[in-house]
């Protein structure tokens, strides 16, 4: 369940936070190490690769390169509203058909609650890949709101993987499990890690679907 209204805390030492931690300077640091995993870093990088773990709770025990190829898809995906003020871009002129498959009931109730007064139709809400599925093939679907871990036998993941084939319906990952979400960014047209507020989704279906519609 979500507040609409709430903004997440944002604590003044967590350096995510820190106006000069840009995505593109932390890139900038740290993508070497995707090319030389053997990279030195400075002991200032290195003690802010593992406080930037410890915020997306990410194992920061492993090697540099392994900590940032799992951080890096978090931070240039991660919706930027997190950080700022929402920026409403969502202005109430766009209505779109989004699939729904969250199978937190409270939470998919929330959702499909902010996206129909948004003047959005939901397709769902869903509880498990396999019901979405079946009703992608007899829909169509703009975009599909998917949590990655799902109770069953599919997860998000797999489920965005087959929209994307079968149907071309690209997806926006909802998820609280920052590592699994990591590891599967390029699924996923964006990605919003919980908890969010009701504006930060809006905000980011425009910003996903003014992408799409940019590419066409």
């Amino acid at each position: 369940m979500f507040d609409a209204d709430r903004m997440p805390p944002a604590g003044p030492t967590d350096p995510a936070m820190d106006p000069q931690s840009s995505v593109a300077r932390l890139c900038a640091i740290y993508d070497p190490l995707l090319t030389d995993p053997e990279f030195a870093l400075s002991p200032r990088a290195e003690q802010e690769l593992k406080g930037l773990a410890a915020i997306f709770d990410l194992d920061s025990a492993r090697r540099a390169c392994e900590v940032w190829t799992d951080l890096r898809p978090v931070l240039t995906r991660h919706s930027p509203a997190r950080r700022e003020q929402p920026t409403a871009e969502h202005d109430g002129s766009l209505s779109l058909t989004l699939m729904v498959v969250e199978d937190d009931p409270e939470m998919a109730a929330d959702l499909t609650d902010v996206l129909t007064e948004a003047g959005h139709r939901i397709i769902g809400p869903f509880h498990s890949a396999e019901a979405a599925e079946v009703s992608a093939a007899l829909h169509p679907v703009d975009l599909a709101l998917l949590d990655v871990n799902l109770s069953g036998r599919q997860s998000g993941v797999a489920l965005a993987r087959t929209l994307k084939d079968r149907w071309g319906v690209a997806s926006l990952f909802l998820s609280g499990d920052v590592t699994a979400t990591a590891r599967a960014a390029d699924q996923a047209e964006a990605i919003l890690i919980k908890p969010f507020s009701g504006r930060e989704v809006l905000d980011a279906v425009a910003r996903v679907w003014r992408g799409i519609e940019v590419r066409r």
